[in-house]
């Protein structure tokens, strides 16, 4: 017998360090239109290849193509349109107040804007987002005041969450927006477990789930798949793959897998994956999966193919772990870039208004910025109560933490 040497152990690594040049050769992307789009009924076993191409409908003419185009109306589009670019002026202005030492903590999301806020758009009143700190767009195509954003994030005296949740945790039941964890992954297993109670009741909401590429290694994901093709939870389990986790890419949490969709194929759950930079294409992908969920045909596992163009969060520097020019070289492009070019395509929208949108969109979010900042922001102005610090968790509050509060003079 041959003698097979010594063994080796493997760790995966990324195709570029910094300093050498941006390479995606690897991402294999399919043409715009020319994935299928399959009955909401369809046997999971007849569509595994769905789960290692991507579904497009914006072209490289800004043209909508293909059987996911053409659920959105023009008058739909240009408020999705709007969404993507407030939310983009949201996190400039609350990345710069970091900096300025107004709050202590932020996260951008920048080149993801289409992910939460085309999916919102396919929800309906009462479903149940779990999400994780990059799904602020929930809200803001929800119609959540930005003004309670910022308050929070600022944790002032008019944070809704009185100081108790770290900056961008956010958390609004009326917006289908559980409470964020810090945790990494905890929200997969309680969404199905949500989405299940909603089923046991007879309700009729749906729930969804969020993670990020890196989390999907932690064992509340598995979990979540499994207890949710079990009993065939109302759930759209979402991993957004933007490439990156902190400062690992993609390669150590997929593992062999190959991509992060094919982990819903051992569970038999139809798995997907999508342009997460086209907004069309997300949008039709979420109502997809919803009404399978809706018509109790059970869960669908959904990878938004992206990429994180700003830092991990405002204490990263993603220099340190990738190319600078990496972000430009994304070949999915820009989602707000490209659904404007649609736009203009169709002939909604121009260069002109798209500039005047900007403006109008920079005051808007100033005037918010400055409303929150009269009520205080991380070291001057109003804060929260000390007392709120004991109140809202104990029907009773325990003996222990009454004298902490008697000590504390609140």
């Amino acid at each position: 017998m041959a003698d097979a040497g010594m063994l080796r152990f493997h760790v995966p690594e990324p195709e570029v360090r910094p300093g050498g040049t941006p390479d995606f050769s690897n991402v294999t992307i399919a043409a715009a239109g020319s994935v299928p789009r399959p009955d909401i009924d369809v046997d999971p076993r007849t569509i595994r290849d769905m789960a290692f191409s991507i579904i497009r409908v914006l072209n490289r003419d800004g043209e909508a193509v293909g059987p996911w185009a053409g659920l959105l109306s023009s008058e739909e589009l240009l408020e999705g349109l709007r969404h993507m670019m407030t939310l983009r002026t949201f996190d400039a202005r609350m990345q710069m107040a970091q900096r300025q030492g107004k709050t202590s903590f932020y996260m951008q999301h920048l080149g993801e804007e289409a992910v939460s806020c085309a999916f919102r758009k396919a929800l309906e009143p009462g479903d149940m987002n779990f999400p994780t700190y990059r799904q602020a767009g929930l809200l803001i195509a929800d119609g959540y005041p930005m003004v309670t954003m910022m308050n929070q994030i600022y944790s002032n005296e008019a944070d809704p969450l009185k100081g108790r949740q770290l900056p961008i945790m956010y958390s609004s039941k009326e917006h289908g927006f559980f409470s964020i964890s810090g945790n990494l992954a905890t929200q997969y297993i309680q969404a199905v477990g949500w989405a299940m109670a909603s089923a046991i009741s007879n309700d009729s909401k749906i729930a969804a789930a969020w993670i990020g590429d890196g989390s999907t290694a932690e064992s509340d994901f598995h979990s979540a798949l499994v207890f949710a093709s079990t009993y065939k939870a109302p759930v759209v389990l979402n991993v957004v793959n933007n490439q990156w986790a902190i400062s690992t890419f993609q390669g150590i949490a997929r593992g062999g897998s190959g991509t992060f969709a094919a982990r819903g194929l051992g569970f038999g759950i139809p798995s997907l994956r999508v342009d997460g930079n086209d907004y069309l294409a997300v949008h039709a992908v979420a109502k997809w999966a919803a009404e399978r969920a809706r018509k109790n045909l059970g869960p669908t596992l959904v990878e938004y193919v992206t990429y994180r163009a700003g830092a991990h969060s405002s204490s990263d520097d993603p220099s340190a772990y990738r190319p600078k020019t990496e972000s430009d070289a994304w070949p999915l492009g820009d989602p707000i870039v490209r659904l404007k070019n649609h736009l203009i395509g169709l002939g909604v929208w121009s260069d002109e208004r798209h500039a005047q949108a900007e403006a109008e969109i920079l005051d808007m979010v100033i005037a918010a910025q400055k409303e929150a900042e009269s009520h205080g922001t991380l070291h001057a102005g109003g804060k929260p109560s000390t007392r709120d610090m004991f109140e809202g968790l104990y029907a009773e509050m325990p003996p222990h933490l009454r004298r902490q509060r008697q000590q504390a003079g609140v």
